[in-house]
């Protein structure tokens, strides 16, 4: 998803903002301002995921531990 991202990002950057009309302006605002809220909702989900690979891990030792 992050390269998805990346990728829009430059083609928007590419957009001539002199040639739009005010609403397009205002959309293309909207656009980045919801691309770079995606991208942080990104990060944060990579934090996560090895947060919960370090739970499972811990829970995965602690069940072996258990049973010895």
């Amino acid at each position: 998803m992050a390269d998805t991202i990346a990728e829009t990002v430059d083609l928007l950057y590419t957009i001539d903002q002199e040639k739009l009309t005010p609403d397009q302006q205002i959309a293309l605002g909207t656009a980045l301002a919801s691309l770079a809220q995606a991208e942080r909702l990104e990060q944060i989900n990579g934090r996560l995921r090895g947060i919960h690979q370090v739970l499972n891990a811990w829970a995965l030792k602690a069940t072996v531990e258990g049973g010895r």
